[in-house]
């Protein structure tokens, strides 16, 4: 699957400091404003005078994004026409909420609109058969336009997402 073919997208600049704070925003964001399963929501790191997370909303059909940009400028947000970059970090997609568990790699691609998983430190395409340890936190990233997966190895020969999903903080021990 590559990114909504209609171009219906819209930026949402925020005060989020982390990639966390941004998830939960995105989250809460999308269930208050009801969003409908095809949605894509996404995480941009904004590298500027004020560093921060801003969001992308993207969707087929453009009413759900009107919606949701009248709303969202109501409650105050700077709400703009497309997305701050092109390599979005998916938090929403489709089939997000099925990836929970231990499942294979064809498993993951079959039930999500992840298009394709890469191991860190191995070339080539991973066997369709290992097993990926979702720790319910699969967060796949746009790369010309589709969504791929980094994941890295694991104990007892899985696979674990690239992103840990409670990371320890820089020097949290100093």
């Amino acid at each position: 699957m590559t990114q909504p073919s209609a171009p219906y997208v819209i930026g949402i600049d925020t005060d989020a400091a982390t990639l966390r704070e941004a998830d939960h925003l995105l989250e809460a964001l999308a269930a208050e404003l009801d969003l409908p399963e095809g949605v894509f929501g996404c995480t941009h790191l904004v590298r500027d005078g004020r560093p921060r997370v801003a969001l992308s909303l993207a969707a087929e059909r453009e009413p759900v994004l009107r919606t949701a940009r009248d709303r969202l400028t109501a409650q105050g947000y700077e709400v703009r026409d497309g997305a701050p970059d092109e390599v979005g970090r998916a938090v929403l997609y489709p089939g997000a909420g099925a990836l929970t568990g231990t499942l294979t790699l064809a498993e993951l691609l079959a039930r999500s609109a992840i298009d394709r998983v890469t191991v860190l430190g191995t070339p080539g395409e991973p066997d369709p058969d290992m097993r990926l340890v979702t720790r319910e936190h699969v967060r796949p990233q746009w790369q010309n336009g589709r969504l791929v997966l980094s994941a890295m190895p694991a104990a007892g020969g899985t696979l674990v997402p690239f992103e840990d999903p409670d990371p320890t903080p820089c020097c949290a021990d100093h």
